[in-house]
């Protein structure tokens, strides 16, 4: 969980002399999502939320709210059902995403994908923010300055990658066991079933507790942070919340490149629709897993 929560809500510093940047300089509100990036989150957001509503029934089958749940679902079978093509786009959005990364560097040249600021690889700095962030956690240091993406934000991201693919694997096995069972083992086909169920509920509660809290729920976003739905933010949250990359832009002159017109008071509102159903969900879902582990 990331440590900086506890005191987010803390007052902006008031830039000193180095920092400060003539006013009409800086635009008011700058991207940091783009079109693609926005409705890739879209279509993870929902198939995961699709995925988990149809499959906790199965998983925990013997529950009372499990027949309940997959009611919505025209029973289990069709639970079963939903499941699989949710998995399946699930799956086929995490392929197109992973494509467009290689294209872009491989094909286009783009650079920075796997090194430098704007990238989501793990670097020396992500493990100096970490420390620094307990540091200050407990008022020991400054909040270290963050840059376009967190450490914890790639937390996310890897955990996203890795979780679909060992999910997708299981799933696939156990969508199509015969096949699967011309080149596997039988015992292979417990251990899908042990690791689909046993992954699918790690992230279900790493996404709906720690997930949603990090990028909704902590002090200074509460009750939603809209970036992911409208993709800009305004010069001053981003100069609060990532230092490092309004120093970078400022330096390199590149506010240009990234200025964005305010959001539309209907993009706002969708926003506010989509991530208050997507919260809700997650958060009634998350008690239902906690309840029947505990239970």
């Amino acid at each position: 969980m990331m440590p900086a929560t506890a005191r987010a809500a803390e007052p902006s510093r008031a830039p000193d002399a180095r920092s400060a940047t003539p006013q009409a300089s800086v635009p008011a509100h700058i991207v940091r999502f783009d079109r693609k990036t926005r409705v890739l989150h879209i279509v993870i957001m929902v198939t995961f939320l699709a995925l988990s509503a149809t499959g906790m029934p199965l998983l925990f089958s013997d529950a009372p709210w499990a027949r309940v749940l997959a009611t919505l679902f025209f029973g289990f079978k069709g639970a079963g059902l939903v499941h699989r093509i949710m998995g399946a786009t699930l799956l086929a959005a995490v392929v197109f995403h992973v494509g467009d990364v290689l294209w872009r560097a491989f094909v286009k040249g783009e650079r920075g994908l796997f090194w430098g600021p704007t990238s989501m690889v793990p670097q020396p700095k992500d493990f100096t923010d970490f420390f620094g962030m307990l540091k200050w956690f407990v008022g020991l240091g400054p909040r270290p300055p963050i840059e376009h993406f967190a450490y914890w934000e790639k937390f996310d991201y890897w955990a996203v990658l890795w979780g679909t693919a060992i999910m997708g694997l299981a799933g696939l096995i156990l969508w199509f066991p015969v096949a699967a069972s011309r080149i596997l083992p039988g015992w292979m086909f417990n251990v899908a079933l042990f690791v689909h169920g046993a992954e699918a509920s790690l992230a279900i509660g790493f996404i709906f507790a720690v997930h949603f809290f990090n990028g909704h729920l902590r002090p200074g976003k509460f009750p939603m942070d809209l970036v992911i739905f409208t993709g800009s933010v305004s010069a001053h949250e981003l100069q609060h919340e990532r230092t490092a990359e309004f120093e970078r832009l400022r330096d390199a002159a590149g506010f240009a490149s990234v200025a964005a017109d305010a959001p539309t008071a209907f993009s706002v509102q969708r926003g506010y629709v989509i991530g208050a159903i997507g919260l809700s969900l997650g958060l009634v879902l998350f008690v239902l897993i906690v309840y029947a582990t505990i239970r």
